[in-house]
């Protein structure tokens, strides 16, 4: 299970936006929703999700360096050899990923520290532990003292602004008087949906566009995850497979290092690299596991919004700490997964 985070939701501030071509994927409702799309240029990625369910813990993560080669962390020659054969280019590293993966059940069996957030920085070869503003004096203590007991396996850092759920999106879309973003449109056979974040689902059953009704919530998860689901029902809406002007025809998984792009009804569009996957965020309303860290700025309103790639759809935005002003981190909800729990496909 993944648990989300996402900022509060934003008082809704009169009737605003249209509808517009917010957020969508694309493919048929009988494809597999976990299989990543045909975009050449998001091979480099999809050669990373294939090595890392290959490889398992023979590897210690992977990443895109600067002149866009995936590179894989290895302990073995054997696993060099392996990811040689696929096409990337393996490092060898100190900590085996066996290692880290045990490091990060530790933590997240014993830091649940609101304000913290941990996940394998393939880079650095350790788990990366940050800590938000108000973790400070005693709660910072028992935080580092945490981590102290990994070794050399995780270290921490303390990083400006607070971590929370950001209420927003592609497209505004309001509910119980909060406004939150469209993340992606989805399908199955001929039954519409839009996807968006779980903690936006939780407030309210009833969605508009700010002035129409356009659809009820029929699945929501938060914490634990952050998604949900609501069904149109209003056939004069229009409901295209498109985030802002760009179509979506796939779903799938990004590379650590690659650059990734969010729309939100507050913010609009803005763009970034992936700095983790599989992260787990400790928000004051609960945990959150499996999220896709970014440095890609988002502010309250945007939550719920999309992360892509090209035509990859990629995640619903979570929460964060920072704004689009002085920056921050940003950690989204990978698509993938309610895609396959709700059955239904970008298009």
């Amino acid at each position: 299970m993944r648990n989300p985070g996402s900022k509060l939701g934003r008082p809704i501030v009169g009737l605003a936006a249209v509808l517009l071509a917010g957020s969508a994927f694309a493919s048929p409702a009988s494809a597999a929703p976990a299989a990543p799309a045909a975009d050449p240029s998001f091979a480099p990625s999809a050669l990373a999700t294939s090595l890392d369910t290959q490889l398992g813990t023979r590897a210690a993560g992977s990443y895109i360096d600067s002149a866009g080669k995936l590179i894989v962390n290895v302990t073995d020659a054997a696993t060099a050899q392996s990811v040689t054969a696929a096409g990337a280019t393996p490092r060898y590293v100190t900590r085996s990923g066996a290692q880290l993966a045990a490091a990060d059940s530790t933590l997240k069996a014993t830091l649940k520290t609101p304000g913290t957030s941990f996940a394998v920085d393939p880079v650095s070869n350790q788990i990366l532990v940050t800590a938000d503003s108000t973790v400070t004096g005693a709660k910072l203590a028992a935080v580092k003292a945490v981590v102290a007991k990994l070794g050399d396996k995780a270290r921490v850092e303390s990083v400006p602004g607070t971590l929370s759920p950001t209420i927003s999106g592609g497209d505004a879309i309001y509910t119980g008087g909060a406004r939150c973003s469209l993340g992606f449109n989805v399908r199955s056979g001929n039954t519409y949906y839009f996807l968006t974040a779980g903690h936006c689902t939780n407030i309210g059953s009833s969605w508009s566009n700010g002035s129409t009704t356009i659809g009820t919530r029929v699945g929501t998860s938060f914490p634990g995850n952050d998604y949900g689901i609501v069904q149109y029902t209003n056939s004069s809406i229009s409901h295209p497979g498109y985030v802002g002007g760009q179509d979506i025809t796939g779903a799938g998984t990004p590379a650590v290092g690659s650059t990734v792009y969010r729309r939100g009804s507050t913010t609009g569009t803005h763009s970034g690299q992936v700095t983790a996957l599989n992260a787990t965020v400790n928000y004051a309303q609960g945990s959150v596991y499996g999220l896709i860290r970014t440095t890609v700025c988002a502010e309250p309103g945007d939550s719920g919004g999309s992360l892509y790639s090209g035509t990859t759809a990629l995640g619903l935005t979570s929460g964060g700490s920072g704004n689009c002003s002085s920056g921050g981190t940003t950690f989204f909800q990978p698509v993938t997964e309610p895609l396959g729990v709700y059955g239904v496909s970008v298009y």
